[in-house]
Order: C-alpha cells, then sequence, then structure tokens
C-alpha cells in the first residue's frame, strides 16, 4: 500500500484558524474586529494556535481524530493564502511554540494535523518578490517567477500585466517552479514542516503547477521525512492523474459533495444518476487512494451546508448520514456540525459561535453519532461498496458496505414523503429470521423471504446492521 494507513480510519474537522477560537489576545492585531461581525476578505477576529489548542476538549467531544488547518504561515491577509514567509508561523496567529504545543495535545491523543501548502504562488511580500520589484531586472530572483516585461507594477487596480499571477491578482506572483532555486526552496518547505511534526499536506491548486515531475519529486521529498505523511490535492473535477506513486494519496473529492447537494436539493438528478455519480467516482481511482479521498461537504471556498441546503435541518442530517457512509476520509468544515450559516468566501468563514452552542444542539449530537459509528465500526471505513436500491419514482437509494461477516444497509428517503421500502439482502448474508436494527434509532427489524421491510422517514434514512 502507498497510502498511509491512518486516513481512511480517519474524521477531519477543517479549521480555517482566524476564525475558530481566539486564545491569546496579546498576539491580535491592533485593529481585530469584533468576534462574530460580519466576515470579510481583509479584516481580522483574532484567531490562533491557542485558541484551538484550548477547545481541543471541544474536538474529541466531537470525536474527530485528524484536522486540516488552513494555511498558518507568515501572510498579509486573513486566509493566509498571500504568504510571505513559509517557515514563519504568522504572527497573528502565534509562535513555532504555539504550533509545537498544538501538535503535542494533537498527537498525544491520536489526532493528525496536516498543513495547507500553497505553492503555486505566493503573496508580493515574499521576499524573492520584493528584491524583483525593487532591482527589476537587476534582481537575481527574476527567474523564481514568470517576468513577461519590465518594469513591473504590482500595485494599483486591473490585473497583473507584467508577471503571471494567480487569476490575475497583482498579490498573488506565480513561482516558476521550473526554476531549481525555487524548486528547492518549495522542496525544503515541504520537508521541513514534515520534520516539525505535521502528519501531511493539503496541496492549494495543484494542477496549476502542472508539472508531473515537480509532484513526484515533491512526494518523494516528503514521503522521504515521513512515508506515513497523507498527502491532498485541491482538485476540483474528476481526475485519474492526480493520485498515484507520483502524485498525491487522494484528493478534496468535491465532486462527491457536488452530487450529494444537487441530489439532496433539487429535483433534477433522479436517484439512479446520482448513483451511478458516486459509483463511477469509486470506480475511476485505486481502491486504495478511494478510501483515502478527503470528502468533504462545505469548506472556506463553498457555501455552507446549512445555508446550501435551505437552512433544512433534516436534509443537512441526510446530507452527513450518506457522506459518513462513503468509502474515503468524511471531514466536517469548522462549524458545519452546528449548523452555521454563510453564503461564498468570505460569508463561509464567520466566527464559530461559542456562545451559543446549547441552542444548537440537535445536528451537533447526530454528527457526533455519525462520527462515533464510523470509529467503531471498521465495515464502515474499510468495507467494500455496493449499491442495493433505486427507485427514481420514490426517491430511494440504498446500498450497504461489506466487511467480513459484517455488513451495513445504508437507506436514504430523499423526499418529502415517507416512504415503506423492501429491500433485497441476499447479497448481505442476511438470513430469514435474522433480527437486525437501525443504528441511528431504536427501530429493529426481522429479515423475511430475503427482504427486510424498513420505513424511512421525509428527508431521512437508516443504518442498519
Amino acid at each position: 500500500m502507498t497510502t498511509p494507513y491512518w486516513v481512511q480510519d480517519s474524521i477531519f474537522y477543517q479549521i480555517f484558524p482566524d476564525r475558530f477560537a481566539n486564545g491569546d489576545k496579546a498576539n491580535d492585531p491592533v485593529n481585530v474586529q469584533p468576534w462574530g461581525v460580519k466576515p470579510t476578505h481583509l479584516h481580522y477576529m483574532g484567531g490562533d494556535l491557542q485558541g484551538i489548542t484550548q477547545k481541543f476538549n471541544y474536538l474529541l467531544d466531537l470525536g474527530i481524530n485528524a484536522i486540516y488547518l488552513n494555511p498558518i504561515f507568515h501572510s498579509t491577509a486573513n486566509h493566509r493564502y498571500h504568504t510571505i514567509d513559509y517557515f514563519r508561523i504568522d504572527p497573528f496567529l502565534g509562535s513555532m511554540n504555539d504550533f509545537k504545543a498544538l501538535l503535542n495535545v494533537a498527537h498525544n491523543n491520536n489526532v493528525r494535523v496536516i498543513l495547507d501548502g500553497v505553492f503555486n504562488h505566493c503573496g508580493r511580500g515574499f521576499f524573492a518578490f520584493i528584491n524583483v520589484l525593487e532591482n527589476q531586472e537587476h534582481s537575481p530572483y527574476c527567474d523564481w517567477f514568470h517576468i513577461k516585461n519590465f518594469p513591473i507594477n504590482a500595485y494599483g487596480k486591473g490585473e497583473a500585466q507584467d508577471y503571471l499571477a494567480w487569476w490575475g491578482f497583482r498579490s498573488l506572483p506565480k513561482f516558476n517552479t521550473d526554476n531549481q532555486q525555487t524548486r528547492k526552496y518549495l522542496l525544503d518547505v515541504a520537508r521541513f514542516w514534515i520534520d516539525q511534526g505535521a502528519d501531511g499536506w493539503r496541496l492549494d491548486v495543484p494542477n496549476e503547477i502542472d508539472d508531473d515531475k515537480f509532484w513526484a519529486e515533491f512526494r518523494d521529498t516528503v514521503k522521504s521525512a515521513n512515508p506515513d505523511s497523507y498527502l491532498v490535492g485541491e482538485i476540483w473535477t474528476p481526475d485519474r492523474r492526480w493520485v498515484g506513486e507520483t502524485h498525491f494519496d487522494g484528493l478534496m473529492n468535491y465532486p462527491f459533495r457536488e452530487a450529494i447537494i444537487e441530489f439532496l436539493t433539487s429535483d433534477v438528478l433522479p436517484v439512479s444518476e446520482f448513483a451511478n455519480r458516486i459509483e463511477n467516482l469509486l470506480n475511476l481511482y485505486p481502491k486504495e487512494n478511494v478510501y483515502a479521498m478527503y470528502l468533504p461537504l462545505g469548506t472556506h471556498d463553498t457555501e455552507r451546508l446549512f445555508s446550501k441546503m435551505g437552512n433544512n435541518l433534516e436534509k443537512v442530517k441526510l446530507a452527513f448520514l450518506i457522506q459518513f457512509a462513503f468509502p474515503g476520509a468524511p471531514a466536517v468544515y469548522y462549524g458545519d456540525e452546528i449548523g452555521m450559516q454563510g453564503g461564498k468566501d468570505p460569508e463561509s468563514r464567520g466566527a464559530f459561535p461559542w456562545d451559543d452552542l446549547e441552542s444548537r444542539t440537535e445536528l451537533h449530537n447526530w454528527v457526533k453519532v455519525l462520527i462515533s459509528l464510523r470509529k467503531q465500526l471498521p465495515v464502515l471505513r474499510r468495507g467494500n461498496y455496493q449499491r442495493i436500491f433505486t427507485d427514481d419514482r420514490r426517491h430511494v437509494f440504498a446500498l450497504a458496505r461489506m466487511l467480513g461477516d459484517s455488513s451495513v444497509l445504508v437507506a436514504i428517503n430523499a423526499s418529502s414523503t415517507r416512504r415503506h421500502v423492501r429491500f433485497n439482502v441476499l447479497d448481505l448474508n442476511w438470513g430469514d429470521g435474522r433480527i437486525v436494527r437501525n443504528l441511528l434509532g431504536k427501530e429493529e427489524y426481522i429479515v423475511s423471504e430475503g427482504r427486510l421491510a424498513v420505513s424511512l422517514p421525509p428527508w431521512g434514512g437508516l443504518w442498519v446492521a
């Protein structure tokens, strides 16, 4: 196996550091905004690494065992994708000691931590780009970037004209990874943070470094530091190219998210087509990479799940039910487990409402149950997938996860009407007279003539074993 053994057993929690918890007000910027104000691209709310450490009991109580941190390196933006020093923790987030303290708490509780690697571009405050701005064509760092002509103008309105930049933003000059000095710098960064104890990298827009040799070298560098490091690429479309022994262990499975949301929020995606779409994702990649996929329902780049589901709690619960039953590593974007709302970024990057948790218990408890069952039952983490039933007219879908003698039937009703359904369970090796129960409730059922009769609530589902 070339993928880390631990990933398929993981439940990730994604944290946008400035908005999760403020643990040290001494490192706040002087113009820090009150916690919970409307999020923007520019202002800070003061979340930091000590805040995550101080709230770690909350994460352990939820049950997660892996964390994906949005960028934490020195930057000129609250989201920290404008990196100016890849070897330094952003001072508004804390220090290297704060990072090590967070890692110690995480690792002592068997929680992995992966970092966000932004290696396609940097901020214009990055030392090499500043040198180019100061010295223009005489700079020794010109070849670190894709310079079109001099003099370079990195400020003002409009897109970058004199150099390549991410999506044309003047503030985000694109690295030239063909330059060996640039390449060495980035690979040194990749290894440095693994050596400090990070458990892997989430790679930002890696397809925009369209260089297979670079990523093979990147993988070799990281895996030589720690063979169990996890590499996951932010690739938004299905693409076999990006997984395997020369690229990444898994991808951020946005197509899976998109299928679930379309399935539960529109009438245009029939059950059978939904099943085809998610099964095509399973068939596209080698099995070990399928089980190392990062499965999001929301991220810092998408609308909040609760908002996307039209503020319908039952649909949100059903989305989580499907997510936690699917092969891969399910991921919770901070606050989605309590129904935080928000549109696309920056609205999806609001402050975690620590003072309002008591009014948000139903969804929180539901996610806790799903996480607990996923951790208890190897079949939900490592079992094979099989389609059991589709009914386009009644919007009912069932799948099974099977591992050895263990089976879990996952039944889904994507309609506003209660459905009474009989499933053929012969493939599950459930003999007549066997009594099974809903793991998410108290109902018990009996197998009769190779079939199982269940009642599915509106916009609801069951895990039966």
